[in-house]
């Protein structure tokens, strides 16, 4: 067993130099090369015991070159000088004879990013088999004496990303994020929870799972609740599951050719452009894009070169702005500004007890689960609630309920918010718990 671990993910002066070195090779007019450099492992565990312990290093460099309007891409896996110059003459072979790009736009011109550094957590990078394995025998036997089964995983990554164009665009960082996930069931009670950081010693993992262990055995024998509308306090983990939908589809130029909840429309259904500056959702909603934020610490730029810095996108229930890729901003006369993630989701100060305690007749959700469309234009979507559902009566939970199924417009949903509480990390998010009047339940199911 290995005592002792090392990361090994290029350095940047590597990453620069192989960059560099791919530029200068190139024969095409213009070419735009990206690497990513990872180190990921993971312990996964189930009945109570470890099950995996893996540790995969992962290379992966990707080519693009350009003759005028036409563009290929290659990419290759290995490191070596020879094997990336055959990609890099592949590339270029097949770019000659690819078709023109009707919507090609010229390389993008060097970038200034934040001068920030991405959370690079070197004790995370470094975490051994054996440090992970000790942290995982705990939780375990909290798991074996509680009487529940527990299973999960425990992963850690490192990462670099750089890119660079022959139109002297560059860009490198390094980042580090860590995951524990964990699900306890006793008999038909489930529970689960997944925390997110981008240092380890930030998870608190015993923490977690004591809970994660008490809400299970709380969840047991479930009683049924009639499908309806209801009010609805989600755990940030449960909002987590349906927010970014709203964001993945405040796309612009879905927005302006009418596939959009976005889009706005005459009376005979054809667009007229956007819903920017209307007034859609409840005044508590505030949404930014923030990788700075003090819990994300994430990257400065996105795959295609353009920076990822603060952008309001939802204020005071009022969206601000829409995603826009390069094509399209230059159709609109707009600034490019890629991607409208991470997502960071203004919060209050109430705990979820608090919101409880506030409510008279409701339901609070720990996940929401298997989420899907049912109208991509309306964004109404469908999914269950799953791991530990429960029925509040006079500001207190009362008893555990079966779960349910939701067809719910998401707009709507913002719509209807009335509280937010606390703030909590989940994924690469920043999400409060919330609480929602009118959340529309279709059916009952039988999933635990």
């Amino acid at each position: 067993m290995n005592l002792t671990f090392a990361s090994t993910i290029l350095s940047e002066e590597e990453a620069v130099e192989i960059l560099e070195s791919v530029i200068k090779q190139s024969q095409a007019e213009d070419v735009f090369v990206s690497l990513s450099s990872q180190e990921s492992a993971l312990s996964r565990f189930s009945e109570n015991q470890i099950s995996q312990n893996i540790q995969k290093n992962k290379f992966d460099l990707t080519i693009t070159s350009y003759f005028g309007k036409r563009s290929a891409s290659a990419s290759t896996t290995e490191l070596d000088p020879d094997t990336i110059a055959q990609t890099l003459r592949r590339c270029e072979d097949l770019a000659r004879f690819a078709p023109e790009d009707p919507e090609w736009v010229e390389l993008l011109a060097p970038q200034t990013y934040e001068a920030r550094q991405p959370a690079f957590d070197l004790a995370t990078a470094d975490l051994s088999p054996l440090a992970r394995g000790e942290i995982v025998q705990q939780v375990c036997a909290l798991s074996e004496k509680a009487g529940i089964e527990g299973s999960g995983t425990f992963s850690t990554n490192a990462s670099l990303q750089a890119i660079a164009n022959s139109a002297g665009l560059r860009g490198c960082d390094r980042t580090t994020r860590t995951d524990f996930s964990f699900t306890a069931r006793q008999d038909n009670g489930s529970s689960w929870s997944q925390i997110t950081a981008w240092g380890v010693e930030q998870l608190p993992i015993i923490e977690t799972t004591e809970q994660v262990i008490k809400k299970a055995i709380a969840s047991r024998n479930p009683q049924e609740v009639k499908p309806g509308d209801y009010t609805v306090i989600f755990e940030p983990s449960a909002m987590a599951g349906l927010l970014p939908w709203v964001v993945w589809n405040m796309d612009a130029r879905a927005a302006d050719e009418g596939r959009s909840f976005m889009s706005r429309t005459d009376d005979s259904g054809q667009p007229i452009g956007n819903r920017v500056g209307e007034e859609l959702f409840s005044p508590l909603v505030q949404i930014q894009r923030n990788p700075a934020h003090s819990l994300l610490q994430s990257g400065r730029f996105f795959g295609n070169g353009l920076g990822n810095s603060y952008l309001e996108v939802v204020r005071d229930g009022i969206p601000q702005t829409l995603s826009y890729n390069r094509y399209w901003a230059q159709q609109q006369g707009q600034e490019p500004n890629g991607s409208l993630f991470p997502i960071v989701m203004g919060g209050g100060e109430q705990t979820i007890d608090d919101l409880i305690a506030e409510t008279e007749r409701g339901i609070l959700v720990t996940r929401a689960w298997y989420v899907r469309y049912v109208n991509p234009r309306t964004l109404e979507v469908t999914g269950m609630t799953r791991d530990g559902t429960f029925w509040i009566e006079e500001g207190k939970i009362a008893h555990p309920i079966k779960n349910l199924r939701f067809n719910q417009s998401l707009p709507a949903m913002l719509k209807n918010l009335e509280a937010v509480g606390v703030t909590k990390r989940c994924g690469a998010s920043v999400i409060p718990a919330c609480k929602v009047n009118n959340f529309h339940f279709s059916s009952i199911t039988d999933s635990i």
